[in-house]
């Protein structure tokens, strides 16, 4: 696996056909990911079943006006789906794991051999619930959409009371789709280097540029919504790549990752043998024997078969030994003896 894990979440995007998850997941595997992310909830291990106020949404989110129960019976993965999905990436070669969002969730997923614990961003603030999580012994993987320092910083140490230093961090940008001159990307190594953790991005900008410009932040993850086809609609469409774009994204993450290489001052053979192309010093003009050197007659020039440029102060005002061409490399046994 390479350095930055890929993730693709499936989160709605089955639009409650198992068929369509198992092809999901299919097709995450021909994107090249490393990863597919489920969600483990219902409806009522989430939220309850309300019509009170508090329970509509009305936040200016592509969810508006409907109630936190119908949207979670909606976009909910079944759990009798869940045994099947894990059977079908392993078969693909893809890491899968989950979130869950109780501890019921928890429980359930340690029966099917879950192997990573996602905490969501709107669970940050759950320090009861990360601590039983982080409990299992699992790598635990954090978003902080809508975490202040202090929430942060007790999720990271509530994984910690229980033992658990398997710790990533996400910047996450709760907005959906999420503003691209909000992501604050930044954040990904004060994350890493604040709370002595790794980091990564959870996106929900359009388009690969965040996850590139992660990469270049030192993160280790990158979580990204995936949907087969956006033609089939769902809770989190609009915000979600395709096969084509993710997959794209997936070379660009690559490419990116390759660029970064590591800190290596010597020179390949290529880079040697572009050596040739530098500077050096020639013979500008015929010189007689006995004449002296002058600033007209040695140059710096290209090509670099000649003496390095940085001896011309000591050869100005010599004198050669012998006569020599317009052309002639430059070298030190050129010149009288002193």
């Amino acid at each position: 696996m390479s350095n930055v894990m890929i993730v693709a979440e499936l989160s709605a995007n089955h639009n409650g056909s198992l068929k369509t998850a198992v092809e999901s997941i299919k097709a995450v595997k021909r994107t090249g990911a490393d990863a597919i992310k489920l969600q483990t909830y219902t409806a009522d291990t989430i939220t309850l079943d309300c019509d009170s106020e508090d329970f509509l949404i009305k936040q200016g989110t592509i969810w508006d006006g409907q109630r936190l129960h119908t949207l979670y019976q909606q976009a909910y993965t079944p759990w009798e789906w869940h045994e099947e999905l894990f059977r079908v990436a392993r078969e693909e070669g893809l890491v899968c794991f989950s979130t869950p969002f109780d501890k019921t969730a928890v429980d359930f997923l340690e029966s099917l051999g879950n192997s990573i614990i996602k905490i969501a961003s709107f669970e940050i603030t759950d320090i009861p619930f990360i601590e039983y999580a982080a409990g299992k012994g699992k790598p635990m993987v954090i978003s902080t959409g809508i975490a202040e320092l202090e929430d942060i910083q007790l999720a990271v140490d509530a994984c910690r009371k229980v033992g658990n230093n398997d710790i990533t961090l996400l910047k996450c940008t709760s907005s959906y789709p999420a503003p691209i001159e909000e992501a604050n990307l930044t954040m990904i190594g004060d994350l890493a280097s604040r709370f002595n953790v790794k980091s990564g991005l959870s996106d929900h900008t359009i388009g690969s540029i965040a996850p590139i410009v992660a990469v270049t932040q030192g993160a280790v993850m990158i979580e990204k919504h995936f949907i087969i086809d956006r033609s089939i609609g769902g809770s989190d469409a609009a915000f979600s790549m395709d096969e084509k774009e993710f997959t794209q994204m997936v070379k660009d993450v690559r490419m990116a990752e390759s660029a970064l290489g590591v800190v290596d001052y010597t020179l390949t053979a290529k880079q040697r043998s572009g050596r040739e192309f530098s500077r050096s010093l020639y013979v500008a003009q015929d010189i007689k024997a006995g004449e002296v050197i002058t600033e007209h007659n040695v140059r710096s020039v290209r090509p670099g078969f000649g003496l390095p440029p940085k001896y011309l102060p000591e050869l100005i005002g010599r004198t050669v030994n012998r006569d020599l061409k317009k052309g002639t490399r430059m070298s030190l046994v050129f010149l009288v003896k002193v």
